[in-house]
Formats: structure tokens, sequence, C-alpha cells
């Protein structure tokens, strides 16, 4: 069964991207990235990325619900 891994929102796509690179800059991988692509990353390095995406995605639904 093929997946859709487009976001459920299309305007959330471009700030996804932005967090997908702050991630990586953040985790010193955005010079791997560069150089080999993302086809070319290993699947720890793109799995680091994405969970590291996930936590802080999780922090900033957590901080606007306490908010609210």
């Amino acid at each position: 069964m093929a997946s859709d891994r487009r976001p459920l929102l299309p305007k959330a796509e471009r700030a996804l991207d932005r967090l997908k690179y702050e991630v990586a800059a953040d985790l010193g991988l955005d010079d791997d990235i560069e150089q080999k692509g993302w086809g070319n990353m290993t699947t720890r390095q793109v799995g680091k990325i994405g969970g590291t995406m996930v936590k802080r995605l999780i922090q900033k639904a957590e901080q606007d619900l306490s908010e609210e």
C-alpha cells in the first residue's frame, strides 16, 4: 500500500521543510545533506532528523495548548 507523505495542510509544507533543514543544521547534518543529498543519507541520519522534528512539533503543540 502506497503512503501519501504530503502534509494535511498544503500551506504547512514550506514550514515543515524549513523545520527539517533547521533540525538537520542543529544536529550537524546539514553539510552531509549538501554533499550527499537526501537520497544518500543513512537511515539513522534521516530518522534522527525526523524524530527530532516530531519531538519539536509535539513540544510546540503542548505549548500552544497550555496557552489556551
